[in-house]
């Protein structure tokens, strides 16, 4: 029973505070990504660089700066053009939907998680990034209602006070 209790608490919990499980990461990693880049560049294996390129653009998008996030998604949507692995093509898609969902444009980063199952239908990653969109959908809904009824109960409201104060 308790632990019933504690899950029902937990979600609750959950969506109030819009809480998911996908990783942040800090200012230091990203410019320790940043540093690994120049480096790679500098060096002869096209391979280690794009492999430099991608922790990189993890990094961004996984970022709590909405300029890194930003800056994440530009990297991975300028290079989505050049992958012809369907792996590549499927971390690079999860990612960008990662940075959409960092950026709050649900609608995009649910289309490019939808992508990426189709790449791979099981990929638990996609998966549970698909259910934290959904749930913030769900719950930005529930809240633009509740605004919306406590709008409409003011103009009623008000209304009536003012109906009230003629008679």
């Amino acid at each position: 029973m308790e632990a019933k209790l504690g899950k029902v608490f937990e979600s609750i919990t959950n969506f109030f505070t819009g809480a998911d499980q996908i990783p942040w990461c800090d200012r230091d990693i990203v410019a320790g990504c940043e540093q690994e880049v120049r480096e790679a560049e500098k060096g002869p294996s096209d391979e280690f660089k794009n492999e430099c390129i991608m922790r990189l653009s993890w990094a961004l998008v996984h970022s709590r700066q909405t300029e890194d996030v930003h800056r994440g998604i530009a990297m991975l949507e300028s290079s989505l053009g050049s992958t012809t692995s369907p792996l590549k093509l499927r971390e690079k898609l999860y990612l960008l939907a990662v940075g959409y969902y960092r950026s709050g444009d649900y609608s995009r980063s649910r289309e490019l998680v939808e992508d990426c199952l189709k790449i791979e239908p099981e990929w638990r990653q996609a998966q549970s990034l698909k259910k934290a969109i959904e749930d913030r959908i769900k719950k930005d809904g529930v809240i633009g209602i509740g605004i919306a009824a406590t709008a409409v109960g003011l103009v009623a409201g008000g209304i009536a006070a003012a109906f009230a104060r003629r008679n």
